[in-house]
């Protein structure tokens, strides 16, 4: 696992609790859409029994000249030390790891299940296939709290809307907490939501990424209706 200097760039609020952190792209480093990194804080003002180092997934796609990763924030010291950098704060970069990758045949619909902050990887994805095209059908299915919640939820709407192999399906669970208004979806991601979509859930390939009770419910619901494991592939984003 290669071992790079990276520094911060800019940060953006991107929904409720949860920000962007725009990095420089260090020299050599190269990664495929749906891989995670390791950063590290150097020398940080405190810390606590957590440590100095987390995982993320990368936002941003491999062409471009950055690297982003976002994030919830909560009251752990690395959250509170990394919400707070200055532009230009150096960090260590691990990576690129994982194998949460898109398959490649055209004749298999590819059907993301995001939940939360588990938007991230399939934002890489998608920004790396406008550029260089969809070669099968791919479907989004994001459930949030409400729209507050949402990360990239505009930006998944804009790529939906003008790329026709891109379908977006936003729901959103509980709206009674929200201060905007709603005309999408308003259930869990479940069979009947899917079946819409679907006349056999065996035809398309699977990835689900969020927090870890709403990875291991997609997997189940799957499986319930006889999809093969091998056609399920999973991240869990626990702790964020």
């Amino acid at each position: 696992m290669e071992e790079y200097t990276t520094r911060l760039k800019s940060r953006e609020e991107i929904a409720e609790r949860t920000i962007a952190f725009h990095l420089e792209k260090p020299p050599g480093f190269d990664f495929r859409p749906g891989q995670f990194v390791d950063l590290t804080l150097l020398d940080p003002p405190e810390t606590d029994s957590q440590g100095t180092v987390r995982t993320f997934t990368l936002a941003s796609a491999p062409y471009e000249n950055e690297l982003v990763v976002a994030t919830r924030i909560r009251q752990s010291a690395f959250k509170r030390v990394l919400a707070t950098l200055p532009p230009g704060t150096p960090l260590r970069l691990e990576g690129p790891m994982g194998s949460f990758l898109v398959h490649k045949n055209p004749a298999r619909a590819a059907v993301f299940l995001a939940g939360g902050i588990g938007i991230t990887p399939f934002r890489s994805i998608l920004r790396h296939a406008v550029r260089e095209g969809f070669p099968h059908p791919v479907y989004l299915f994001y459930s949030n709290r409400h729209p507050e919640d949402a990360a990239f939820l505009k930006e998944m709407d804009d790529l939906a809307a003008s790329h026709s192999q891109f379908l977006f399906i936003p729901t959103m669970t509980e709206m009674e907490r929200s201060q905007l208004s709603w005309n999408g979806e308003r259930r869990f991601i479940d069979r009947d939501l899917l079946a819409q979509h679907f006349c056999d859930l065996k035809g398309p390939i699977f990835y689900a990424a969020g927090p870890p009770a709403m990875v291991a419910a997609m997997r189940d619901l799957l499986i319930r209706n006889d999809v093969s494991e091998g056609d399920i592939h999973t991240e869990e984003f626990g702790g964020y």
